[in-house]
This record gives C-alpha cells, sequence and structure tokens, in this order.
C-alpha cells in the first residue's frame, strides 16, 4: 500500500511522531554541546534529526496536497508544516 492511500489521521500521526524525534535528537548535540557529556562527534547524530524532521515535514505536505481532506486536517498539517520549518530553521543556525 502506498503512502498517499493511507488514511490522513495516521500520516499526520506519523509526520508528528518523525518531526518530535528529529527534534529530540538534534537536541542533543545542541546539549552536548554546552554540557560536554560525551566526547564523540556529534554531527552524524544532527543529521539523523534533521532528516527525520524533513521526513515528517514532507510527510505532512502530501497530506496537505491530498485531495478531499477535511478543513480540520489540513489546518493540522499546515501547523506540523509550520512548527518543522521553523524547527529546521533553528538547527541550521545553530550548526
Amino acid at each position: 500500500m502506498k503512502w498517499i492511500d493511507k488514511d490522513t489521521n495516521l500520516l499526520l500521526q506519523r509526520s508528528f511522531l518523525f518531526g518530535a524525534t528529529g527534534i529530540v535528537i538534534c537536541l542533543i548535540p545542541l546539549f552536548n554541546k554546552y554540557f560536554q557529556f560525551l566526547n564523540i562527534p556529534m554531527g552524524p547524530i544532527n543529521g539523523i534529526g534533521i532528516l527525520l524532521q524533513f521526513f515528517g515535514l514532507s510527510i505532512a505536505v502530501m497530506v496537505l496536497r491530498k485531495r478531499k481532506v477535511e478543513v480540520e486536517l489540513k489546518d493540522k498539517a499546515k501547523k506540523m508544516i509550520l512548527v518543522l520549518a521553523v524547527a529546521l530553521i533553528f538547527f541550521f543556525m545553530v550548526i
């Protein structure tokens, strides 16, 4: 089954999970930069977090572009796009 054929509520839940996981993973190198918990390279961890945020963003955009979607679900998708876009801009500025 293709992603576009799935239920929009399920897609928005997955978008939220991927986006929230990406934000949490991107916060790990940020905290490590200031508190020095681990002495390992944090670039790959930050890259994985940004990748997850992009994936969540793409799922939200896919929901927004679907036809015959309820107005409430489109509003949720717009909010998810806004939050993930701001988070991506923030983490790109911090790197």
